[in-house]
């Protein structure tokens, strides 16, 4: 099986480098930055074999052009609705490709965006900005009724596959998670486990399925009372009180609330 470990880049993004302990070739996912890919590259004596994007944002492709340079002709995987324009392999929902041995399935969930996409096998989900531990990408493109559908898709994996994100928003996001849900011993333990751990300055990534079908109040929305806490101003369906209502709706809601928290 493949190993992945984080590069940092900006102030709170991770690329995630795909190697294997057999071969010196390296993927890496979502480069916004060339450098410290670069840097990385150098130290860990790997060179760069291809390029995975799970959407168009800056922050997850300004590095790939540098990288291509080095690197020469290597391939960039990616939405094939896609803006960006750097990607030599385009990908659909049910493709499969191979990195280094390892299939992945790929998973198209707009929402943050219209051409996300996500990497996924039974281990492992590279979910870039739409599936995030203990919440989710906002809504720039998309709507609460599509994200909530790529969600739902995500919710398919096994419960013990890894969700790589490309964040470190964990610990925001659960201080909203706990507005939410104030009550939820999983979400309260676990919230005590990122503080420590950002407070030693420590990732808090992966997270897995199973955890955040316990944490993550965007993929509880098909749980009774959980948008019990939601203020009146951020409810976005004025003639309603969200009891009763369907998933998507309560996703709309929450995500209201998240982006005024």
């Amino acid at each position: 099986m493949v190993q992945v470990k984080a590069i940092k880049a900006f102030s709170d993004n991770y690329i995630w480098c795909i190697s294997e302990p057999s071969t010196t070739h390296a993927w890496v996912v979502d480069p916004g930055q060339a450098e410290p890919v670069l840097n990385y590259l150098t130290q860990a004596g790997l060179t760069l074999a291809g390029i995975l994007i799970t959407h168009h944002h800056y922050d997850h492709t300004d590095g790939v052009n540098a990288l291509r340079e080095k690197f020469a002709d290597i391939d960039v995987y990616g939405p094939a609705n896609s803006p960006f324009k750097g990607i030599t392999k385009a990908l659909n929902e049910a493709d499969v490709i191979t990195v280094l041995n390892t299939e992945f399935t790929i998973i198209t969930t707009p929402g943050h965006t219209l051409d996300h996409i996500c990497y996924t096998n039974p281990a492992l989900a590279f979910t870039g900005d739409t599936l995030f531990s203990g919440g989710c990408g906002r809504l720039f493109e998309g709507t609460a009724a599509q994200m909530q559908h790529s969600f739902d898709k995500l919710k398919k994996l096994p419960p013990t596959c890894e969700i790589y994100c490309t964040h470190e928003y964990t610990q925001a996001n659960l201080a909203f998670a706990l507005a939410v849900e104030p009550s939820n011993r999983d979400l309260i333990e676990h919230a005590q486990w990122v503080d420590t751990q950002r407070h030693n300055k420590q990732i808090t990534l992966p997270s897995t399925l199973a955890l955040e079908l316990k944490i993550n109040p965007f993929m509880r929305t098909d749980i009774a009372g959980i948008t019990d806490h939601l203020p009146k101003q951020y409810n976005p369906f004025t003639k309603n009180t969200l009891q009763n209502n369907e998933p998507w709706q309560n996703f709309a809601g929450l995500r209201t609330w998240k982006d005024h928290f």
